[in-house]
């Protein structure tokens, strides 16, 4: 074999506009089509809405205004604007920015200067304009290259910086905006920000008090064992209550304004300091896991000059709060130990509510060790010869080190099914579990059963979520069920196996539906996948004549040749969000309870009927 020469023709230096576009992860994450809360369209907006949050934390401009009409996402605020001479610069020249004068910004989000100049590059149309000092200049680009820069002129209007972009479909293939996941984001900058007005598509979200809002927004009041505990300090903001229903412990947390998605030393140190102070509260020794289960917390902090575990920003790294504060450890300990003691000390109600929950957890989890030892045993002899999953080489641990990489699991019904998805799935990332029938109704039964019956028990394992949501395996987990009766079904039981045991999954935004084409409609020459009526309809006047149209019953029925095309980079999935308004339990005892007539009342109320018309080519 002859020998690659490698000379300094070999070696070469992208500019700056090159070097995103070839690797776009390094500076926003993952790609995606916008159906997931952390798809690269999302870190667009918000590299963009960072600097206007700034403006408003150095005290320049109390509102911002977001505009996204279908692919055009506009952000204007009315902070102190770009200087005039740099417009240019600041969006298009790495390591340019004001942030690097700590003096002006203290603590701020985006300190290195290269969220804009990302949105720029990936963007196939980007505008940015400043208007300061009764003037205003702007300037537009394409993939990067400035294309018109225009002169200073006199303005009447407001000061503050516009900036309009559109994500180059090159990179984001088939993306859509979803307004429920720009919504949550919008609601954190604003429970962060208090004061701050966010006006979106025209919506209002404003926030008076804080992180209590953020956890009274969440959740269902109902569903709180005891009034949110709200407490304040320099530089911290801690909100805490337990849930009557949910096992799970659940966390949000933030620093400098950035939801740390992953946590980081913070969280990590807030989770200690909880456990600490309620031991030494109640002066006794109960175990961690008892006290922390069914929490739901928040945690928000300001360190200066923090450093990040990668340019997303979603997992904090830094151990100080900046100069002559102590350790972050430290600074949360202390905290939490002398506001959260003084608030159990002046509220005996709640602490009585709490030690009980407490004991609660105990007595559970004494009577569930028994059942736990027996099913770890049955599920590790089972995972030796585990026919049920066919796993991938990533996972979720491992995306956490190298971002480029993302895993999802399939849980499908089946064996024709399971088979078809098993031949053409990406071995690296994709993963399948394969149900036997229908799984069991769980609602209303106790984490006992998760144990007991084997299929959840090896589910469970799949996923490695019994000790905590850290370890999950996948990012994703997708839900492959047929489109018709049978097939919704599985999936409501599935989707209730999640929300009794683990809604965290569902509210982290791990859980989809995988949606399969209804119609293949082809000619000699092509072939459209059409997942609706209208879509068949266009790809019928698009091959005009009389194109061959097959409907597609079962998942079973798609060749493996084919179901690669369902399930590569064109995947198109459903995320399974919970609304807030209607509590866990409220939701589950309607739908899965036994309550029979009203749910059949509803269903006729509002039943749709739509005729499954079959034509014959």
């Amino acid at each position: 074999m002859a020998e690659t020469k490698y000379t300094e023709d070999n070696i070469r230096s992208l500019d700056w506009k090159e070097h995103i576009r070839m690797r776009p992860g390094m500076y926003i994450g993952k790609l995606g089509d916008g159906s997931s809360a952390d798809d690269g369209i999302y870190i667009l907006l918000k590299e963009v809405l960072d600097n206007s949050i700034d403006e408003f934390v150095m005290g320049a401009g109390k509102t911002i205004e977001i505009s996204v009409q279908e692919s055009k996402v506009t952000v204007r605020d009315y902070g102190r604007g770009i200087p005039l001479g740099k417009v240019v610069d600041v969006v298009s020249k790495m390591n340019t920015g004001g942030k690097y004068d700590t003096r002006a910004f203290k603590k701020s989000v985006g300190l290195n200067g290269v969220g804009t100049k990302a949105v720029n590059a990936l963007s196939n149309f980007f505008r940015v304009e400043s208007v300061r000092d009764g003037q205003t200049k702007g300037a537009e680009f394409e993939q990067g290259n400035l294309i018109n820069e225009e002169v200073v002129t006199e303005s009447s209007k407001r000061k503050g910086t516009k900036v309009t972009f559109i994500p180059d479909p090159q990179i984001f293939k088939n993306y859509r905006f979803r307004h429920e996941y720009i919504e949550r984001m919008l609601k954190n900058y604003v429970y962060l920000n208090p004061g701050l007005t966010i006006v979106f598509n025209g919506k209002k979200f404003y926030s008076e008090n804080g992180l209590k809002d953020l956890l009274l927004d969440n959740n269902n009041e109902e569903d709180f064992l005891y009034p949110i505990v709200h407490l304040r300090g320099n530089d911290i903001e801690v909100a805490i209550t337990h849930s009557r229903s949910q096992y799970s412990e659940e966390y949000y947390s933030f620093v400098n304004g950035q939801n740390t998605t992953q946590g980081g030393t913070h969280l990590t140190a807030f989770r200690e300091a909880l456990v600490k102070t309620i031991r030494e509260f109640y002066g006794k020794a109960y175990d961690a896991s008892d006290i922390r289960k069914s929490v739901i917390a928040a945690i928000s902090i300001k360190v200066m000059e923090p450093v990040f575990e990668s340019q997303t920003k979603t997992k904090l790294g830094s151990t100080d709060m900046g100069g002559k504060l102590p350790t972050v450890r430290t600074y949360i300990n202390d905290f939490v130990k002398t506001y959260l003691d003084n608030f159990l000390h002046k509220n005996p109600e709640t602490a009585e509510k709490l030690q009980r929950k407490i004991i609660q957890a105990e007595k559970e989890r004494k009577e569930l060790s028994g059942i736990r030892k027996l099913a770890k045993e049955r599920a590790k002899k089972a995972s030796l010869h585990n026919k049920k999953l066919r796993d991938c080489r990533v996972h979720l641990p491992d995306s956490k080190k190298d971002r480029y990489l993302e895993s999802t699991l399939f849980i499908t019904e089946g064996d024709s099914a399971s088979g078809s998805i098993t031949k053409s799935r990406d071995v690296n990332t994709q993963a399948v579990f394969s149900l036997r029938g229908k799984p069991l109704n769980t609602y209303g039964m106790s984490k006992k059963i998760v144990y007991e019956n084997e299929e959840f028990n090896l589910l469970q394992a799949a996923l490695n979520i019994e000790e905590s949501m850290e370890d999950l395996r996948y990012n994703n987990i997708v839900i492959a069920t047929d489109a018709d009766v049978d097939g919704m079904h599985i999936r409501l039981l599935l989707i209730t196996f999640f929300l009794q045991f683990f809604p965290e999954i569902i509210k982290e935004g791990h859980l989809y539906i995988l949606q399969t084409p209804l119609f293949r409609v082809r000619n000699k020459k092509e072939t459209y996948y059409c997942y609706s009526e209208e879509e068949k309809q266009e790809a019928m006047n698009k091959l005009r004549g009389k194109p061959e149209i097959t409907r597609f019953k079962g998942l079973g029925e798609i060749s493996p040749d084919e179901f690669k095309n369902f399930i590569g980079e064109n995947i198109r999935l459903d995320p399974v969000m919970l609304d807030k308004a209607t509590t866990t339990e409220e939701l589950l005892s309607f739908y899965m309870g036994k309550n029979t007539p009203d749910r059949q009342e509803f269903i006729i109320n509002n039943l749709k009927v739509e005729l499954d018309i079959i034509e014959k080519s």
